[in-house]
């Protein structure tokens, strides 16, 4: 279905603790299809179960099916790709449901959450080092002065005292 350039887009944002392994997929057509959508999501990573809940609330002739992966980054995928998807003629709903996780889910799930920031900050940090030291050799095999904000500021305060002007302390 396409969106238009006036209608309003809700955004949602999860958290480290909304996102799960574990997620619920509603709106499911009722015909015995439980293998056909469990081969769906292990396109996206290993699935260790797959099971239909017992649901009240669920609409006549569908079924509500529960889905845990091995990862939270592979539910995270699926779950990005299939929600709102079309799954046997019904736009199926994906969610995340972290009311199943144990301690230790939680815990493993942080701690993985904690090394991947790490990771990056790591990676992004190294890439700004390295750029600036390629900048800082090739301007200075060229003779250009390389300027970073300390040099600036020296070099302004060198000529306020040159000039005469007093010069504030920092």
């Amino acid at each position: 279905m396409p969106r238009y350039k006036d209608e309003p887009v809700a955004v949602r944002v999860y958290t480290v603790c909304d996102e799960s392994k574990y997620l619920i997929v509603r709106n499911v057509p009722s015909l015995g299809c439980g293998e056909e959508l469990k081969r769906l999501f292990e396109s996206y990573g290993p699935v260790e179960e797959c099971k239909p809940m017992d649901a009240e609330d669920c609409e006549p002739y569908t079924d509500i099916f529960f889905i845990k992966f091995s990862q939270v980054s592979n539910a995270r995928f699926s779950k990005r790709k299939l929600d709102e998807s079309v799954f046997l003629g019904n736009r199926i709903q994906v969610t995340y449901a972290p009311q199943f996780e144990t301690l230790s889910d939680t815990k493993e799930k942080l701690e993985v959450r904690r090394r991947e920031i790490l990771s990056r900050i790591n990676s992004t940090s190294a890439r700004k080092e390295s750029t600036q030291a390629k900048n800082s050799l090739s301007h200075k095999s060229k003779g250009i002065p390389v300027l970073n904000a300390d040099s600036i500021a020296e070099e302004d305060l060198d000529r306020e005292m040159q000039e005469g002007e007093e010069v504030p302390e920092q």
